[in-house]
């Protein structure tokens, strides 16, 4: 047995969600399992054992440990854990067998007759679907017996089946690919499951309070306080064992002592024993905790530690997690009416969802939206994010017909590529606004190639919001003012404003701020001014911004504003408005109040302005169709912006993950592995010849690369390939060549190649470097051509990162280059060569052909196949890339690739 892939793979533990809303663990078996698999085996009834074990009509301790002895790669086996009357238990299993093909693998699964209808045989075909991919499997076959249910079973997952009937056993054989068709089956059961999840929590029919205090001082009394206060319908348990009765209501020593049944606990205990506390509502079957105490991995090790043990109490039962050290969560809809928080502002109802990674924020947050009038549909603190976080809710809110904003809160990711790829769906239906702290720490992650030099968090957090179609936002009061509008007005249609104001100073002020924000003051058309004309009957101009000055009276206003709504010419009105002594300001109110409706026809939005007053938009208009108005012109200009930012955004297509097709990846993956077995260096520098063949893996184009040792060496190799050439230092050190004279282009003769290979040679020993050179490598010269630079780095927070820009000794000093979250979709790779200030290069200037931007768009793609395989990659440039005229393609002169 090969003792590498015998050792067990802790990579492949992971957890899953079910049908029901609750998760379980799945992890390979080890052959320490077999008093579990046959206890597993033990309880499954007599027909699930002959559809699964025909075969073995007595299953014996040693069938027991051959199922349960695998090398963790020829065979595999995934088993579904859950903890039941104090012990664990193994109720479900898949395993593959590899076939002599290599490249197929037989499958059977099988869950426990109690859990069965759950999704787990389902989960554990999409994680062993995954595990084998890794192993170079891509089909599975099974023999089942003619049952429909079975057939369906895998034909539900996504895959396409083909399969052939013998003697009343179906063989059912299916490609494990992930297309687009299986990946949006496994996201739709993603969503189902988690909202589920979720409902216990957002949506209970009971809940206990454990920790409920008689002490009006303490959390555990003000979250009782406000459960009963919030006017939650379901059924309330305080356990507390110290007192009969908490606010009137009868107390319960344990969770386990409570009648009957309980969906949702909420925690409010001291941290030494929420375990135990979470250990008890496991026993009890809740199916969800809040974990509203503190004192767990915010205050170090100890912490840490505790937070380790309730999330295996809690994924041993099944439970789901918000929390700990959070705030709890508040639902407005009013079938539910839970104030689970121990705020006791609760908001009006409203289609604004709000999380918060913060407690204190989310206190913050919810006495500022009472003061703005605005309405929450449903709000969460998800403090330390055990096991519920913001992707999750995400979720539960795409699908909430109450929810038709949503604000966010952040101070870290979690998973980035879980929260980019959920919030990238997400947002094509619904605004997601994002404030996200933390932005201003010093420095960026030191690393030794141009890309990851260039990529700091905080400009890889904008790409991410980009990437997903995230709204971000600097401060919580720009937070609440896109929101006041984007949960109350249409989108824009576009970025032409009109600014209507009876002061010219805060028009001004509007104006700049548009310029700056990118928006565009549209001129007013002839018919427009001739229509305004007959509106206001004094003398103004009839200009952007238009002034009405301090005269203008609340039907001059109301007129202006109904023949702009009506505009084409225009994608979005801002009425600013001065209180004068003279005007009642009511009377403006009023009249945007009746204008309203028209805007809303029109499909455009209308903001109010009513210089230093905030907090209006309960006053004008009618629910859910609220003019937002602002105290000053900036926060109204650039919420709009956001929102035309929004809207341009997603009204671009998104792409899709092309299908790259002639790769061979396992190939790659071997010149990876013994690159990685022949040194116990990490990282480490692949070679160039190394490098060579990987990019012939995948089809990228690289120059041919002769490696020389010698002068004489290198004189041959030029000879071969034909002058002129250039010959560079080869070194799994020196990453930066050109830094250290280690770059010598365009020789034309063999003399020359001897000479730059001596210079070279007493360049290093000048700084005593020499022993670190390995020899030379040359090149033919590609003199026609664009300097690009194409990179990859790992970040260890968001994941593998892609760049382009313009390269070359340049790359550094011009800083022109952009980012994108990798996998790339077709239209990332086009709008990344797009976003370099330099792009307009590439098309026909100033008398030069066009360059080949499509083979560059291909060369990304196909980097980003190559990503995908080999995740060992930690940083890679690509530097220079001569992108040659259109129709021929591209040359990658110089190239680094990096292992970790």
């Amino acid at each position: 047995m090969n003792l590498k892939t015998s050792l067990y793979p802790t990579q492949y533990e992971t957890e899953a969600v079910l049908k029901d809303g609750s998760n379980i663990r799945l992890r390979p078996v080890k052959k320490e399992d077999v008093q579990l698999w046959l206890d597993f085996v033990g309880r499954l009834s007599p027909h699930t054992k002959y559809l699964h074990f025909q075969h073995l009509p007595n299953l014996t301790a040693d069938d027991a440990a051959r199922a349960c002895s695998v090398d963790y790669s020829n065979t595999f086996a995934i088993v579904a854990e859950l903890i039941k009357d104090d012990k664990r238990q193994i109720v479900g299993m898949g395993r593959y067998y590899r076939l002599p093909d290599r490249h197929s693998a037989e499958v059977t699964f099988v869950t426990e007759d109690a859990h069965q209808g759950k999704g787990i045989a389902t989960r554990l075909l999409g994680w062993l679907a995954n595990i084998a991919r890794d192993q170079d499997i891509d089909r599975f076959e099974t023999d089942i017996l003619a049952e429909e249910s079975q057939l369906a079973f895998f034909r539900d997952y996504g895959f396409h089946i083909a399969s052939s009937v013998e003697s009343g056993v179906y063989h059912v054989i299916f490609p494990i690919a992930q297309t687009r068709r299986v990946i949006r089956k496994e996201e739709e059961r993603e969503s189902s499951s988690t909202i589920a999840s979720l409902r216990h929590i957002l949506s209970p029919r009971s809940v206990a309070v454990i920790g409920a205090s008689r002490d009006p001082n303490s959390i555990g009394n003000v979250l009782f306080r406000c459960i009963l206060q919030g006017g939650f319908l379901g059924t309330i348990y305080p356990v507390n064992p110290n007192a009969e009765a908490v606010l009137g209501v009868k107390t319960y020593d344990s969770v386990l002592d409570i009648p009957g049944s309980v969906e949702l606990a909420i925690i409010a205990v001291p941290a030494p024993i929420v375990s135990k506390v979470a250990y008890e509502c496991g026993r009890k079957g809740v199916r969800a905790l809040i974990v509203i105490s503190d004192g767990f991995k915010e205050i170090g090790p100890e912490g840490a530690a505790r937070e380790r043990e309730l999330r295996e109490i809690s994924l041993g039962h099944g439970m789901r997690v918000v929390g700990p050290n959070c705030m709890g969560v508040i639902n407005t809809d009013p079938g539910v009416g839970l104030n689970a928080t121990f705020s006791l502002v609760y908001p009006p109802l409203g289609n604004v969802a709000f999380l918060s990674q913060s407690g204190a924020m989310g206190l913050a947050v919810l006495e500022y939206a009472r003061d703005l009038n605005m309405g929450i549909s449903s709000f969460a603190s998800v403090g330390n994010r055990v096991d519920i976080s913001p992707p999750d809710f995400l979720q539960y809110w795409e699908k909430d017909a109450a929810t038709q904003v949503i604000l966010l809160y952040l101070e870290s990711f979690g998973n980035p590529e879980k929260f980019a790829r959920i919030a990238r769906r997400v947002s094509e239906k619904k605004p997601v606004v994002v404030v996200k702290s933390g932005t201003t720490q010093a420095g960026s992650r030191a690393a030794a190639s141009h890309t990851g030099a260039m990529a700091t968090s905080d400009v890889v957090a904008d790409v991410l919001f980009r990437h997903a179609g995230i709204v971000r936002v600097n401060t919580m009061e720009e937070l609440f003012d896109v929101a006041a509008l984007l949960a109350n007005q249409p989108l824009p249609q576009g970025k032409r404003l009109v600014i209507v104001t009876n002061g010219g100073g805060p028009g001004i002020i509007a104006a700049d701020a548009a310029e700056r924000n990118g928006l565009k003051l549209s001129p007013l058309s002839p018919d427009t001014v001739e229509k305004l004309k007959l509106a206001v009957k004094r003398k103004v101009s009839l200009a952007n911004p238009l002034d009405t000055t301090a005269g203008a009276s609340a039907g001059e206003f109301e007129n202006i504003l109904r023949i702009l709504a009506s505009d084409p010419d225009n994608d979005a009105v801002l009425a600013i408005f001065v209180p004068p002594v003279v005007i009642d300001p009511e009377a403006i109110e009023n009249a945007l109040q009746r204008v309203a409706p028209v805007f809303w026809r029109h499909r455009k939005p209308l903001l109010g302005c009513f210089l230093g007053r905030r907090g209006l938009q309960a006053k004008i208009g009618a629910a859910g169709r609220l003019v937002p108005c602002y105290a000053f012109p900036e926060g109204a200009v650039s919420a709009l912006a956001k929102a035309a930012d929004y809207a341009e955004l997603r009204s671009q297509p998104r792409g899709v993950i092309p299908v790259i097709r002639g790769t061979r990846p396992a190939r790659a993956r071997g010149i990876i592995e013994r690159a990685l077995r022949s040194s116990v260096q990490r990282p480490i520098w692949l070679s160039a010849p190394e490098i060579l063949e990987l990019a012939k893996c995948y089809g990228i184009r690289m120059l041919e690369t002769v490696t020389a040792g010698t002068p004489t060496e290198a004189v041959l190799a030029a000879e071969r390939l034909g002058f002129p050439v250039a010959v560079k230092l080869v070194s799994k050190t020196i990453v930066h060549k050109t830094e250290v004279g280690g770059v010598v282009l365009d020789i034309d003769s063999a003399e020359g190649v001897k000479r730059a290979f001596r210079n070279i040679k007493k360049r290093l020993a000048s700084i005593g470097r020499q022993d670190e050179m390995q020899g030379v490598t040359v090149q033919p010269m590609v003199k026609e051509g664009l300097e690009t630079i194409v990179g990859m780095t790992n970040d260890p927070q968001f994941g593998p990162l892609i760049m382009f820009g313009m390269g070359g000794i340049y790359a550094e000093l011009l800083k022109d280059r952009a980012l994108r979250l990798h996998p790339l979709t077709d239209v990332d790779a086009r709008e990344l060569v797009k976003s370099v200030k330099m792009s307009k290069l590439f098309e026909s200037y100033r008398g030069l052909p066009p360059s080949d931007t499509a083979a560059i768009h291909d060369l990304l793609l196909r980097l980003s196949v190559m990503i995908t395989d080999i995740p060992q990659i930690a940083e890679l440039d690509f530097n220079p890339v001569k992108v040659l005229p259109e129709g021929q393609g591209y040359w990658i002169a110089d190239a680094r690739i990096m292992l970790s």
